[in-house]
């Protein structure tokens, strides 16, 4: 959702004729909003809003209390046409002011058997805030075609109201400068594939260290390259590791800033992504901008997003990705032809198509 946001706001500061103000909680946001120069305000982080909408407290009645926080009281005061929240925020229904919503995804209807969209009491935070996004934003952003169908199919919204806007590679992709002390810094194999996600069990780490495990004994050298904070299932993806006798075959690297993560594209086999999740991710778009080519999974919008670009595997077949795995790792003349559509799909889609089909969109908002 960070990455998103940055490719909205991007968006949005290329657009002629519009006034962009930035409201933010987290001070991780600085040094961007610094950057691009935008005219940004910092909210109280955990104001009555922020509690009402943890708490799932009725909506009816926040108009009742809305004045005792100093976040809705901005939101009044700040005279914009619209506020758009790009990352499913519970302003976007607590907000006074017009909004425009964002949905990334209902894998908690679709995908409801993954705890980290089910468990304590997630499911019903999410039914919550995803209910009230719908009835209460203007206009809706999805990443898709797919992501339209499961807004009507899960709460009634009419389709005009939902307007598929594909997810892009962020500006800081397209980045070609190796970092400083890049080498001294990452002990890379010569050649390795990667996974750059958090260890989510939806991730599917798991299956792709068994699909390794699988054609190990065809590709003696083969090595992964896991990038994701040491938290949520970490633990559990390195005893898998171990359990398989993977430990000199795969890499932790844990957190990596977005420089390194351009670098370590570019130098990798492939991104092999067999997530459960979608609709779509932006992990294969950044990729396939530094000439990776793209493993993943074949469910919900990806085939819209990345059409014949990529490799698809069937994630929950071990078979189907150790094959993917295999092919792409031994086959030069298979690994320059995904490479080379892989950039071809990324001309297609830029940063700046996305910014002028946002620009669309909002013109269908009334002023």
């Amino acid at each position: 959702m960070f990455q998103y946001s940055l490719s909205i706001l991007d968006a949005l500061l290329r657009l002629p004729d519009t006034s962009v103000l930035v409201a933010y909680e987290s001070a991780e946001w600085a040094p961007y909003l610094e950057a691009r120069r935008v005219k940004a305000v910092r909210l109280d982080h955990r104001g009555l809003g922020w509690w009402w909408a943890r708490l799932c407290l009725p909506l009816s009645l926040w108009k009742y209390f809305s004045s005792l926080d100093s976040t809705a009281r901005f939101f009044s005061n700040s005279q914009m046409h619209y506020w758009l929240f790009p990352a499913q925020d519970h302003w976007t229904y607590l907000c006074p002011s017009p909004s425009i919503g964002v949905i990334h995804d209902l894998m908690h209807r679709y995908q409801s058997h993954f705890p980290e969209v089910s468990g304590w009491g997630r499911y019903w935070a999410r039914e919550y805030r995803f209910r009230n996004i719908c009835r209460n934003a203007r206009l809706l952003l999805v990443d898709s075609k797919i992501g339209q169908q499961h807004v009507i199919e899960s709460y009634g919204v009419p389709a005009g109201k939902i307007h598929p806007l594909h997810y892009v590679a962020p500006t800081h992709s397209y980045t070609t400068s190796t970092p400083d002390d890049f080498d001294m810094r990452f002990s890379l194999p010569a050649k390795y594939l990667f996974y750059p996600a958090q260890f989510w069990q939806h991730k599917n780490h798991n299956g792709l260290l068994r699909a390794i495990a699988k054609v190990r004994h065809e590709c003696p050298d083969i090595r992964l390259v896991l990038a994701g904070k040491e938290r949520l299932g970490h633990k559990r993806v390195v005893r898998e590791a171990k359990k398989l006798g993977l430990d000199d075959a795969v890499m932790f690297l844990s957190y990596v800033a977005d420089a390194d993560l351009q670098e370590l594209y570019r130098r990798a086999r492939a991104l092999v992504m067999p997530t459960f999740f979608g609709p779509t991710n932006i992990p294969p778009l950044e990729a396939q901008v530094q000439g990776c080519p793209v493993i993943i999974s074949n469910v919900y919008g990806m085939p819209e997003l990345l059409g014949d670009s990529v490799c698809y595997v069937n994630p929950l077949s071990e078979d189907s990705i150790a094959e993917a795995v295999r092919r792409i790792w031994d086959d030069d003349v298979y690994h320059a032809s995904l490479k080379q559509e892989g950039l071809r799909r990324s001309r297609q889609w830029t940063p700046d198509h996305f910014s002028r089909r946002l620009e669309e969109i909002l013109r269908s908002l009334p002023r």
